[in-house]
């Protein structure tokens, strides 16, 4: 990736999590077998939660300044913003009853 490129999906990144009320961002890896197992979860959230919640993902292995950058250690890593700011952050694999839960306090 270009330093252009790259510019523009960091702002973009930065854009999104300021600009929307709601973001929730997966940061994973391709082969993350966790990470795997969240993805159709994450997409069920995505069809029941609709505009309520915007979903990123992140791949770490792609993006290692935001990884370091929001201090993730370990993927799957879920952090949760609400209106730019940090509201929620879970690490591991985590059931679709809970992200509704936790979307539901925040919304």
């Amino acid at each position: 990736m270009n330093s252009q490129m790259a510019t523009s999906v960091k702002r973009l990144f930065h854009e999104i999590i300021q600009e929307e009320p709601l973001v929730l961002v997966d940061f994973y890896t391709d082969w993350c077998e966790p990470c795997k197992m969240l993805k159709p979860i994450l997409e069920q959230l995505h069809e029941q939660e609709g505009d309520q919640v915007r979903i990123l993902k992140v791949d770490v292995d792609k993006n290692r300044k935001a990884a370091e950058a929001y201090q993730i250690r370990g993927v799957p890593t879920l952090i949760l913003f609400k209106d730019g700011k940090i509201a929620w952050t879970q690490s591991g694999v985590v059931p679709l009853a809970t992200l509704r839960q936790v979307i539901g306090r925040f919304k």
